[in-house]
């Protein structure tokens, strides 16, 4: 490997490994969904990362070096099928100036909200409650998972929300919430207002670094979409695990957020996933500025 001030050459066996290793760890997390999709199951807990996001198993799987790498070797010529790809002087490299132009309004956006994101003062002691406020006053046919029990009947789940603070930042959480419980949530955020409210200590706003990792592919590093992508998956756990659901049965042991002991226990992986997240960021923010600085 030679590395310049700007440029990062990779010999053939050098990216072809780097191609291989990370292929390997998707697969893990991709292999089993798709076995799963063969016999018609579903997984509350990791399906949703492949549903909601709406990113491909074989996209994930699919190795993209990022900006400023050269892909030495006669194999670095099968990139060139993308647009996104030009031959260089040294092999085969991403094509900043392909980075079409009405991506970039889009990616100004995202930077800037990242930039916010990291910067605002993280806040704590939701406990988890927008899953909760999901299925504040639902009949059992209406509830989302239903195929999975709650761990409470109906009415002991509202009287479980009405008894806390609801305070959810979050508007692709909040969008979700039932119409009784929208008022009782201390925010209400909008599609248009949620610069004013994302913050890293929500734990959507921490999985949707994979999002908006993969939302700029194939000129996002895949090594950086892989560990967005880890991130995210830790946390839907987490994510279920204090929901009202019981997925015990699927080795989920629940974080009883009803209780001091759960909420305590909750908000001390909230700061932990916080922390995590601010390296995530920050790279994320060092590709969109260069990407947006390349035109």
């Amino acid at each position: 490997m030679i590395a310049t001030a700007t440029t990062t050459v990779l010999s053939e066996p050098d990216w072809h490994e780097r191609r291989r290793a990370h292929e390997q760890r998707v697969f893990a997390w991709t292999g089993p969904h798709q076995a799963r999709a063969a016999r018609g199951e579903k997984h509350p807990v990791y399906d949703f990362l492949f549903e909601y996001y709406r990113f491909r198993p074989s996209w994930l799987r699919r190795w993209h070096p990022g900006p400023d790498v050269i892909l030495q070797g006669d194999t670095a010529r099968e990139y060139l099928r993308w647009p996104e790809y030009h031959a260089v002087a040294d092999g085969v490299a991403l094509n900043l100036a392909a980075f079409q132009p009405h991506r970039r309004e889009s990616l100004a956006w995202v930077v800037n909200l990242l930039r916010i994101t990291a910067e605002r003062p993280p806040l704590f002691a939701c406990y988890g409650l927008h899953e909760w406020a999901m299925v504040y006053r639902q009949t059992p046919d209406e509830v989302r998972h239903n195929q999975w029990p709650l761990r409470f009947a109906p009415g002991e789940v509202a009287r479980i929300v009405e008894a806390q603070p609801v305070r959810c930042s979050h508007f692709d959480a909040f969008r979700f919430f039932t119409a009784p419980a929208r008022p009782l949530n201390k925010f209400q955020p909008t599609r248009a207002s949620v610069p004013q409210f994302e913050q890293r200590g929500c734990l959507h706003a921490n999985m949707d670094l994979y999002k908006w990792a993969f939302k700029f592919a194939p000129f996002t590093p895949t090594e950086l979409i892989a560990d967005c992508f880890a991130l995210a998956r830790d946390i839907r756990e987490i994510d279920m695990r204090a929901s009202p659901y019981d997925i015990q049965k699927l080795g989920f042991a629940p974080i009883r957020i009803e209780t001091p002991e759960g909420r305590a226990e909750y908000e001390t992986l909230q700061r932990d996933f916080a922390a995590r997240s601010q390296p995530l960021r920050a790279r994320l923010i060092a590709l969109g500025e260069r990407l947006l600085g390349a035109a």
